[in-house]
């Protein structure tokens, strides 16, 4: 009837084959095996093996673009911190030029008067045009500031710092996206399979019923059919919810892999169940181990380190700043006499060298004040932003390691339910089978079943996700089960 699941095994039991038939499937099976390994073969290259969650995992660490964004600002933080540290490098200022034309400047190069008609001004007389070259270069090396350039070097170091943790936290993020991803693929992968399995049997149960009609039992009415039939519609409607989960999981996963919009992914089927016996840490364990490896505690660090720096150097701003200084200067014209005499002014032909030693202050007093009342107020500010993050913190991994142990304890009590619920349907089936039960118990049964395997796969996957949220918040993200 429409709307009915495709079962997921054959009709019937295996048993009822004949050693001829089941030889015939095997060797039919093989040969088909085979050619589809040619085909293969034919086509190309054999397809990528399919997605583990460690796979998953360090692609999604590695290509998120969120990872991106992080590594774009690591470097960035960088090149400043290199910025921090050339600072004490020379400023040099270059100035070259060349231009004309001069009019003639001649005398006796001793500063005394024009020698030449055309040099006197006032006139049109510009005798001899020529032209003049000029360079002037100025240096600046700073070498006592009072600490301020060690400060804003230690400052500058502790940006890599904060960029290494942001990306880290990035890292974290994408990784247990791509472990929610991964197991909820698992869960709609585990619930289209129980389901499959739930409609076959009540598709069993549906033949035998009709059997029993037509015999004309008593152990059966027209009512159990619609019952059946009704319970057959809902798992077809929870199958489609499944196939729609499992479609956005894998998306999902496709997305943190890195993978092209509408290429396959391959996920390993994984059972949700823990295979091993796994016992959390305890709570006190599962906050030392946040206060020691989380990223944003460490990023929240180096950037009261630079506050701190950064009210040395507002401090040290009253005091001025010890340099060298050196120069240079050099102009040539063509059409002017050189000048012999220092005492002379010569701006057409200049040779001029010379080092110092300078101090260099402003006396804007007030600006100083208000800028060290800003820094200091920044300073103080972050150290208040850094205990509300220790108490957020806190208050996550609290939160996460009581839903973990809940949600352990909970799946282990639901497979419980789970293996009874079983023993019940099989049970019910059997007595329905031999005509000593009726469609109600066996209905009751197959809906407990239903249930209890879905709590059971639903309880692991919160165990699963909430063990790697655990590793998430306490900065653990390499303990992944």
């Amino acid at each position: 009837m429409p709307g009915n699941v495709p079962a997921g095994t054959p009709e019937g039991p295996a048993q009822s084959a004949t050693p001829e038939a089941q030889g015939q499937a095997a060797q039919n099976a093989t040969q088909s095996t085979q050619q589809q390994a040619e085909v293969s073969s034919s086509e190309g290259p054999a397809p990528a093996a399919p997605l583990t969650l460690e796979e998953l995992v360090a692609r999604a660490r590695r290509s998120d673009a969120r990872v991106e964004e992080a590594e774009a600002e690591l470097r960035r933080l960088r090149a400043l911190q290199q910025q921090a540290h050339w600072t004490w490098f020379p400023k040099i200022e270059t100035v070259v030029g060349f231009g004309g034309p001069l009019p003639e400047a001649r005398n006796d190069g001793l500063g005394g008067p024009p020698t030449t008609e055309a040099t006197l001004e006032g006139d049109w007389n510009f005798g001899e045009l020529g032209v003049t070259l000029r360079a002037d270069v100025n240096a600046l090396m700073p070498i006592y500031t009072f600490g301020k350039l060690t400060a804003l070097m230690k400052a500058g170091d502790q940006g890599p710092i904060i960029g290494a943790a942001l990306r880290e936290r990035s890292r974290d993020e994408a990784g247990f996206q791509a472990a929610q991803a991964f197991y909820g693929y698992q869960l709609a992968r585990s619930g289209l399979a129980q389901l499959e399995d739930t409609a076959k049997r009540l598709e069993d149960a549906g033949k035998r019923i009709n059997e029993l009609l037509e015999e004309e039992s008593q152990q059966v009415s027209k009512l159990d059919t619609y019952k059946v039939n009704f319970f057959r519609q809902m798992v077809a409607a929870r199958f489609s919810e499944a196939l729609q989960g499992r479609a956005l999981a894998l998306e999902a996963i496709r997305l943190l892999s890195g993978e092209q919009p509408g290429e396959p992914v391959e996920v390993v089927a994984v059972e949700l169940p823990l295979e091993e016996e796994f016992k959390p840490p305890t709570l006190e364990q599962a906050l030392t181990l946040a206060e020691q490896h989380r990223p944003e505690l460490a990023a929240m660090q180096a950037g009261i380190t630079a506050r701190e720096q950064e009210v040395i150097i507002r401090e040290r701003a009253y005091y001025p700043d010890f340099g060298l200084i050196g120069f240079a200067r050099f102009a040539y014209t063509t059409n002017a006499t050189p000048q012999r005499t220092p005492f002379a002014y010569d701006p057409y032909n200049d040779r001029t060298v010379g080092v110092g030693i300078v101090a260099r202050g402003t006396f804007d007093i007030p600006i100083k004040n208000a800028q060290l009342d800003q820094a200091r107020a920044e300073l103080d500010k972050l150290k208040a932003q850094q205990r509300l993050l220790q108490a957020a913190i806190r208050l996550e991994v609290t939160k996460v390691h009581g839903e973990l142990v809940a949600a352990l304890a909970k799946a282990e009590s639901l497979t419980d339910a789970e293996k009874n619920a079983r023993r019940w349907s099989t049970a019910a089936y059997a007595a329905f089978d031999l005509g000593t039960g009726d469609t109600r118990e066996l209905v009751d049964a197959f809906s407990a079943l239903a249930q209890a395997s879905a709590d059971k796969a639903k309880s692991w996957y919160d165990v699963r996700v909430g063990i790697a949220a655990l590793s998430r918040v306490t900065g653990m993200t390499s303990a992944r089960p």
